[in-house]
Order: C-alpha cells, then structure tokens, then sequence
C-alpha cells in the first residue's frame, strides 16, 4: 500500500482525537494493522499492489495465515475488526472505493462465561490478613472499591482524589472512549479508602513536593501513581489465597460484583450502566451465570427435579 506508514498514523490521530479511544486500544490498532502490512510484503515481494488488489480474497488469505500461525481466535477476530476500521478510514477519506474487509465473515468465538467468586469467598477474601502498613491498607481499599463499583483494573489506575465525593458516596469513573459515569460507593469501600488516605498522608510527607502534589489515589511505595500491571498484580495475590478454580483472572471482582448484583435482584440496565458498557448485549453474558445457579439451586432443592 503506497505511503503505509502516512496513512497509519493519520487514522490513529483520527481515533484518538474524534474516537476518543484509550492509549492501549491505539497500540492494539496500530500493532494489527502493522501486521497486516508485514504480511502483505512478505506475501507478494516485488509485486505493487493497487487499491483493486485489496478485496475480500486478499483479506480471507490473511485470516489464513494467522489460522496457520495457530493466532487465538479471539486474536484473529481482533485482528479483523482492526482493518475494517483502518479501510472503512482510507474510505472515508478517499483512499478507498469499497472496504475489502467489510464483508469478511467474522469467525465464531467460543462464549465463555466469566469466572465469578461465591459470596463464602468474598467474606474469606476481605477478612484475610492484611497488613496494618499503607501497602496492605492501599490493598484491601483497591479490592473493596472494585468489588464496591465494578469497576475496571484501567479505571482504578487513574482515579484522583478529587474523583471521590466521600459525602456523597460516588465516584466520578472515565471509562472506555473517555467517557465519564458515576459510581456509588459502599460503605466497607468507604472505610477501607478512608483508613488508606490517612496513610497515604504521612507517605507523600516524607517526599519531595513534586510527589507531594501527585493527586492520583493509589500510589506505589514510592509515592508515584500505581501501574495497571501493579494493580493486577494486587488482585491475583490475593485471589489466590482464597480460591483455587481455574481461569480467575484479574477482572474477576468486576464479573463478580454484576453477578452478585444481578443476583440480588438487580435489572440489566442498571449493572449495563454501571459496568460502563456500551452494549447491552455485552451485559447479558452475566445472566447466563446467573441462571445457571437457580438451575443449580432448582435441581438440588426441587424433590422432582
């Protein structure tokens, strides 16, 4: 494709600006679509593609070479939805007659329900030993408030002080394509922030005055703004002293706070907007779980079942 490079970084000036998309999902893009491109000039050295030669066939060898390349189907699909973006772009602005991937059937993905803790679990989880220091008590504040809202590892990350109404218990969230919600807050998730500020006072008075400003919430032991890899790495130290299914993952206290809520008699709307997604399809997996317990509870309580 004639002046690649050019046309690459124009689309992903153009998501961050009108599409407003994350800095991860831009590293996403760019990597697919970068793929693609090496693919192509392995693919057909020495031959000049014309715009004509990007067509549905060109676009269904690719979805090929990463079926051989043993690519997750999760990856694979990814890697689709990237370049229609990317041509449905070189479209818009001209580049392109037609969308070669448009029509491209996209591979099927296994539904998988999310791995979600019982409520036993959560009680072991949050009366578990945490040290009486500003890590331990930064730890359980960071778990009660994902439990508390739902919220995600990326929006807890960058989360200030100022973010939080402790009178009006809500927190003020920016989610995916940065847009903003309001979450309300428990009141154990309240108490755990409440004793973790007081410690995070006496940390940013031992530092310099630039780390003494910092307004994010949670913080490293140095007193920088936590990594989302630190906040992962947070949630699966402590998911693994109390549970041992397989496939918990550091997204397990969002699925877990929509299930319970759900569970508890919550409407789908209400969890939807909660969980920030922009689908409601997207919230209808948790009322397969959900589902599947009264199923579970039927058949072990019904005399007839």
């Amino acid at each position: 494709m004639k002046d690649f490079p050019n046309h690459l970084k124009r689309f992903l000036k153009y998501l961050e600006a009108e599409k407003n998309v994350s800095i991860h999902t831009l590293r996403n893009y760019k990597k697919d679509i970068e793929i693609f491109n090496s693919f192509i000039k392995d693919e057909f050295k020495g031959i000049n593609l014309k715009n004509k030669d990007y067509n549905h066939s060109l676009i269904r060898q690719y979805l090929a070479f990463l079926q051989a390349k043993d690519y997750a189907r999760k990856t694979i699909v990814r890697r689709l939805a990237s370049l229609r973006s990317f041509f449905r772009y070189l479209c818009r602005e001209g580049y392109f007659k037609k969308n070669p991937a448009e029509y491209v059937a996209t591979p099927k993905l296994k539904k998988q329900l999310p791995k979600f803790l019982y409520q036993d679990e959560i009680r072991r989880l949050f009366e578990g030993e945490f040290k009486e220091d500003i890590l331990g008590l930064r730890d359980k504040a960071i778990l009660e408030l994902i439990y508390s809202t739902g919220m995600r590892i990326s929006e807890v990350v960058n989360i200030e002080i100022s973010d939080i109404d402790f009178i009006g218990e809500v927190v003020v969230v920016l989610g995916k394509g940065r847009k903003e919600r309001l979450l309300p807050i428990g009141s154990y998730a309240l108490a755990a922030l409440n004793n973790y500020l007081e410690e995070r006072k006496k940390l940013l008075k031992k530092q310099s005055l630039t780390k003494r400003k910092n307004e994010a919430l949670f913080l490293n032991c140095r007193g920088d703004k936590i990594s989302t890899r630190g906040v992962c790495g947070i949630v699966a130290k402590y998911l693994k002293k109390i549970c041992t299914q397989k496939g918990i993952s550091t997204h397990t206290l969002r699925h877990t706070f929509a299930t319970h809520m759900l569970n508890a008699g919550a409407d789908l709307r209400t969890v939807q907007e909660l969980l920030g997604h922009v689908s409601l399809s997207t919230t209808q997996i948790y009322t397969h779980i959900t589902t599947q317990r009264l199923k579970s509870v039927y058949d072990k309580t019904h005399p007839r079942a």
